[in-house]
């Protein structure tokens, strides 16, 4: 995975992420500056950046859950003219994320190699994991966030002068039901199959497993009342549980062992996933072939042949 201490490169993992209980602890992002209309500070406190056109810059991985909620707030916010992005290749080595010299997976931006080289170029000597999203200043030469929950807000309101004809994915009448369904979708959905899939106890796993299954049944209920997580409305909850819905039956539910279930056992659940898959530009931020190459990729624990299955077909159209 490779970490940085003060802006230096080092290969292998930083800390463990385990805890004494066998259970899996994610790492904290610790880069939360904020893009405002006016460059004001935002919500964390931290230094603001103003929102201009062709400022800012995304580094994303197809395979990233949590890259994938930057791009779909990049896209029902029509910010694609905006906000420019480069992907990385689908498999990290011993230097994270990496980049080839050219084609789909190059960075048309700086022209790295891998994207521990984009964090050594912030001026601020950062110090942890090598995540994506980033989202970078091209004026500044600095890292504005690589807290992808950050991102997706401040790209909801900042650009609302030179792109006002979009969703608002966090009106101000349901932010609060908006931030309940954040928090138990995030740790027991979106994150809770990474702490089913990286548990290194039986009951570790159980715990986990049975958090995930026991939070999409409640989301089934929902939606079998409501269009919608929040009711008629899409919404940021809506956009922060698609990633995870389309992963789910061709990685999770093998890769992590969250077998219980998969998506398209649940009537309404499988039909909302489906339908936001059909929004307009939804579908071209999915890519199943490399979720299945990442998810499968050669894991000591996991997968130590490396061998990707041919399967399952999953048939996304409503």
């Amino acid at each position: 995975m490779g970490y940085m201490v003060d802006g230096v490169y080092h290969s292998g993992d930083d800390v463990t992420q385990t805890l004494p209980s066998g259970e899996w602890e994610r790492a904290k992002s610790t880069v939360r500056h904020w893009v405002t209309a006016a460059g004001e500070a935002g919500p964390t406190g931290e230094e603001g950046f103003k929102a201009e056109p062709d400022r800012y810059h995304l580094y994303v991985a197809w395979n990233c859950p949590w890259a994938h909620r930057a791009l779909l707030a990049r896209n029902f916010k029509k910010l694609h003219d905006q906000i420019s992005i480069s992907v990385a290749k689908p498999r990290r080595n011993e230097q994270g994320w990496i980049y080839d010299p050219e084609g789909e997976f190059s960075d048309p931006l700086m022209g790295v190699s891998a994207l521990h080289e984009v964090y050594s170029r912030d001026a601020g000597g950062y110090t942890g994991r090598l995540t994506v999203p980033v989202l970078w200043d091209k004026q500044d030469q600095r890292m504005v966030s690589n807290e992808s929950a950050d991102i997706v807000r401040m790209l909801n309101t900042a650009f609302e002068e030179t792109a006002p004809d979009s969703v608002d994915l966090y009106p101000e009448e349901l932010a609060s039901e908006i931030d309940a369904w954040n928090a138990l979708i995030y740790d027991t959905v979106n994150n809770g199959v990474y702490r089913a899939g990286f548990a290194s106890t039986q009951e570790a796993y159980e715990k986990a497993a049975r958090q995930v299954f026991e939070t999409l049944d409640r989301i089934e209920a929902q939606l079998s009342k409501n269009d919608y997580l929040c009711g008629d409305k899409f919404t940021e909850a809506d956009l922060r549980l698609f990633p995870t819905l389309v992963r789910f039956d061709v990685a999770y539910h093998y890769a992590f062992r969250c077998n219980l279930r998969k998506i398209s056992d649940y009537p309404y659940l499988w039909l909302y996933a489906r339908k936001i898959y059909w929004m307009d530009g939804v579908a071209d931020t999915v890519r199943f072939d490399i979720y299945k190459r990442g998810y499968f990729s050669a894991s000591e624990k996991r997968n130590p042949l490396g061998i990707v299955p041919i399967g399952p077909e999953v048939d996304w159209s409503l």
